[in-house]
């Protein structure tokens, strides 16, 4: 079966504008957090799965940690707040604002537990 090959090339590029989201500052509250989120290209995803694992030479011990992922994920994927928020105040976050945060952030296990529908 013939594949049909791409004919626009920025289709294949991660979007240059952001998307923005509101986060509700609590349950029961009429406020927001705005935040601007980027969508990643396919380095910054491996660039945050790498910084997941921590191998240790001496032991060959390996362990996950997901608070360097996130770290990682906000500091290059958060493009602006309104109101202006750095990234350790993101970090700072209520659990309840940071769950929020979780689920508009690019997955990067997504595309790295998913197929390869490319392959022949």
């Amino acid at each position: 079966m013939e594949k049909k090959i791409v004919s626009d090339k920025n289709k294949l590029f991660a979007k240059v504008n952001t998307e923005c989201h509101y986060l509700r500052i609590k349950p029961d509250s009429e406020e927001y957090l705005k935040v601007w989120v980027k969508e990643p290209t396919w380095l910054q995803v491996e660039q945050a799965l790498s910084s997941v694992v921590n191998i240790n030479s001496k032991s060959q011990d390996m362990d996950l940690d997901l608070n360097k992922m996130y770290r990682y994920m906000v500091e290059n994927f958060i493009e602006k707040t309104e109101p202006s928020l750095t990234a350790i105040d993101l970090l700072r976050l209520t659990p309840f604002m940071g769950n929020q945060l979780k689920e508009i952030l690019p997955n990067p296990f997504e595309d790295f537990m998913g197929d390869d529908s490319g392959k022949e």
